[in-house]
């Protein structure tokens, strides 16, 4: 089986201000157990979070061991103040703030670094980014910061420029990358960059009534194409389906992703290894030095 590499350990894949509130007085302990037996039921034996601010991932590293599970985490994520990223971490203003929050993440025991250098796409219009993305200087900046440190990056990021700028900056990853094109493929490529695709999200929606099947069907077939063409290009994916998500639960999101590959890709050993190499770069890349 696949490792989970791209989950919220906090979030229940139903209501997101209802899996908050459960942690508002502090770490409900029994929402960890009942995610990790989850994944225990299904055989995974690696997550990799993308991190909060409620304390939930890094007591979840506390406690992964007990079910036989490799656990990672940045222990929250980090935005830059007025842009998105506040429901998984916290905010900086400027560099000095950021190298700080960077060296909480040591402080606290956390794993790598995850930046959030995007919006998200925008499923109640056309699945446009929602917000214009952080300056290449900037990200470059942030990225440079964490490589010193010891850390590896993990970028929340989306829309073709983006994309290309955070691979051009040295992040290791890319979740989500929505809205690409072949220029932003190839920087992935010839930079070593992990592409997370975490394309369940938008698969799992359609015909759920929140949002029109209309946007969420183009969204899928622009996604699905592009992870056709990152896939000839040479792209290394990895899988993670962002569990915890809207309608992705953990442990059944994973397998939900894997069948959203075997059908843009198709069933065959030539991508089930591709995958198992992008995980083990993770594994080895993405732990705490």
């Amino acid at each position: 089986m696949f490792g989970e590499n791209h989950a919220h350990i906090f979030m229940n894949g139903i209501n997101y201000k209802a899996a908050v509130n459960r942690h508002r007085q502090g770490v409900d302990i029994e929402v960890i157990h009942e995610h990790f037996r989850a994944y225990k039921e299904k055989g995974i034996q690696f997550i990799r979070d993308g991190g909060d601010d409620l304390g939930v991932s890094e007591k979840a590293k506390e406690i992964a061991s007990e079910y036989g599970i490799i656990y990672r985490t940045p222990i929250f994520a980090i935005h830059k103040k007025g842009h998105y990223g506040g429901i998984v971490g916290k905010a900086f203003t400027d560099m000095k703030e950021y190298a700080y929050l960077v060296k909480e993440v040591r402080r606290r025991g956390g794993d790598f670094i995850k930046i959030m250098t995007t919006g998200i796409m925008n499923f109640d219009t056309d699945g446009s980014v929602t917000e214009e993305p952080l300056k290449f200087d900037e990200v470059k900046e942030m990225v440079h910061i964490a490589h010193e440190e010891g850390f590896c990056v993990m970028s929340h990021t989306n829309g073709a420029r983006a994309v290309l700028e955070a691979a051009l900056a040295g992040v290791d990853s890319i979740e989500h990358g929505n809205y690409i094109d072949e220029e932003a493929m190839w920087a992935m490529r010839e930079n070593g960059t992990v592409w997370v695709p975490t394309i369940t999200v938008v698969k799992n929606m359609i015909g759920c009534g929140r949002f029109s099947d209309d946007v969420l069907e183009r969204i899928w077939e622009t996604g699905s194409s592009n992870i056709q063409k990152g896939y000839e290009i040479g792209v290394q994916f990895a899988l993670g389906s962002d569990a915890g998500a809207y309608l992705v639960p953990h442990g059944q999101g994973l397998e939900d992703e894997w069948e959203c590959f075997q059908e843009i890709l198709g069933k065959n050993k030539e991508v089930t290894e591709m995958l198992l190499e992008g995980e083990r770069k993770i594994q080895e890349k993405f732990a705490r030095r």
